[in-house]
């Protein structure tokens, strides 16, 4: 029996709409890396972004457990001098909550070429509306 392998043109991808309000920030981050990564399809090849869209709706009602919101720090730096910034969990969810989804997701990804063309597919709202009812989106319910 041969192995088949699939082409680019071959590639279907869906739009899921994920709510994660209530929902703890890795666990919901894991499972919406699967669906860009696509690891639940069944033509699933290593070497190709094979993974859907999702959007990600109500960024800014999303929990952590323990002290995680005044413990968890985020860092950068813009390379000069003095340029070392830091800012923790809490600070980050007033300034900009989707921010924070991203960072999770992005980090979950693969480190390789794909990377950044799997994350292009993800897209994030603070609220519950958002700009990509044309595409019909299917709802995806995130396990607890």
């Amino acid at each position: 029996m041969r192995t088949s392998w699939l082409r680019e043109k071959e590639i279907k991808r869906k739009w899921y709409l994920v709510d994660i309000a209530g929902q703890t920030l890795g666990r919901a981050a894991t499972q919406i890396a699967s669906l860009l990564i696509g690891k639940s399809k069944v033509n699933r090849v290593p070497n190709m972004d094979c993974g859907d869209y999702v959007i990600v709706i109500n960024c800014s009602e999303l929990e952590v457990s323990g002290k995680k919101m005044t413990d968890k720090m985020y860092y950068r730096h813009s390379g000069y001098p003095d340029g070392f910034r830091e800012r923790t969990l809490e600070e980050m969810m007033k300034k900009n909550p989707c921010e924070v989804v991203e960072l999770a997701v992005k980090n979950m990804l693969p480190n390789n070429k794909l990377r950044a063309s799997m994350f292009t597919r993800l897209f994030t709202y603070a609220g519950s509306d958002h700009k990509h009812s044309a595409q019909k989106p299917e709802v995806y319910e995130l396990e607890k």
